[in-house]
């Protein structure tokens, strides 16, 4: 018979062990020009999540970026401002196998031309201190950090109100804190509230970056992250779709999909998935289309007067009236995750009467 119907075979998944060596050539080859600024944050970001997270690494693996690390030292001459980044890349390569001293040379560089003493941020001193000192070189970055560091932790109202810079900010404090997990970060009753708020905003959000960023920490700080949250973001992980793509890309959820895929690490389960191309190149993640929760109560909350803001028996009247089934389980969801902490996280979410008047919506 001439009429043969042949069936299309679905390519071999790529083991588990090879999704890393793709990874990297992908962060360090095709996704952007390595003279670009985000070149430099995405292969830092994605070397310190294999060595936190204690990956093993082939050296060939490590072979995209062979040329950047041997000319690393004249990078640093040049881009001073990008020091915290270069270092990172060198002291990472290293921990995961690559034979070489450079990052020492690059530290000793960064300490002699006071480097770390030219930022303003606090959180970026931390940085650059964590950094130095596993070459021995961090001994005089700033005496009074860790004090000012814990205080910023020590306010959750900041936290239980959308700001995702000021979020950021206190998910890696608690990494720097705990040297990634290493040693106790110390974290006061008030310091864990924050995490707790910071994370239930993020969940109201639908945010799975921030949570997983807010889980991290907690785990890091000795802390069980809420069942809920667990369980957002192990669906939020099967929601990534992963190409080769063409060119290079401004935006996409590379930086969602890594820190999903390191909270999971923490948790005890595998690091990648193992349905990766050949070269991984664009993180895309399917969206419902759907207002986030956060929007949606936001919008109730600041369409209240006053007077209902402030009265807990109002706020919850309007609520049960107003939102959305996906809305209200949400919520009903968080209430249950945060049993001894949901009241007051509510009241200063909501504005109510011990937080003021003043109500912003953000997405």
């Amino acid at each position: 018979m001439s009429n043969v119907v042949q069936f299309a075979v679905a390519p071999r998944a790529r083991s588990r062990e090879a999704c890393i060596p793709a990874l990297l050539g992908a962060f360090a080859q095709s996704r952007r020009a390595i003279d670009d600024v985000f070149w430099l944050k995405e292969n830092a970001e994605l070397l310190n999540l294999l060595a936190v997270t204690g990956r093993e690494v082939a050296p060939e693996a490590l072979e995209p970026l062979a040329g950047f690390y041997e000319n690393a030292a004249e990078r640093l001459a040049f881009f001073p401002q990008y020091y915290r980044f270069i270092l990172s890349i060198a002291l990472d390569m290293e921990t995961l196998g690559w034979r070489g001293r450079v990052a020492e040379e690059l530290c000793a560089m960064a300490a002699r031309s006071g480097l770390a003493q030219a930022e303003l941020s606090d959180l970026q001193r931390a940085e650059a201190r964590r950094l130095l000192s596993q070459r021995r070189f961090a001994d005089d970055v700033d005496a009074g950090l860790d004090d000012r560091l814990r205080a910023f932790m020590r306010r959750p109202e900041t936290f239980a109100v959308p700001n995702k810079k000021a979020a950021y900010e206190l998910t890696h404090i608690a990494f720097y804190l705990s040297d990634y997990g290493t040693r106790d970060p110390n974290l006061d009753a008030a310091a864990i509230d924050s995490l707790h708020f910071a994370g239930a905003v993020a969940y109201l959000e639908g945010n799975s970056d921030l949570l997983a960023e807010v889980s991290i920490a907690l785990r890091y700080s000795g802390v069980a992250c809420p069942q809920p949250w667990v369980e957002f973001l192990t669906v939020s992980r099967h929601e990534f779709h992963i190409s080769e793509g063409q060119g290079r890309f401004a935006q996409d959820s590379y930086h969602d999909y890594l820190v999903c895929q390191w909270e999971a690490a923490l948790s005890g389960q595998a690091l990648f998935d193992s349905a990766m191309p050949h070269l991984p190149n664009r993180f895309e993640k399917r969206r419902s289309g759907a207002v986030s929760p956060l929007r949606e109560i936001s919008e109730v909350l600041f369409l209240m007067d006053a007077n209902a803001r402030g009265t807990k028996a109002s706020r919850h009247r309007r609520l049960t009236e107003t939102l959305s089934f996906h809305a209200k389980d949400r919520l009903e969801k968080l209430e249950a995750a945060l049993p001894t902490r949901f009241g007051r996280f509510f009241d200063l979410f909501a504005r109510g009467e011990s937080a003021g008047a003043s109500v912003e919506v953000f997405a």
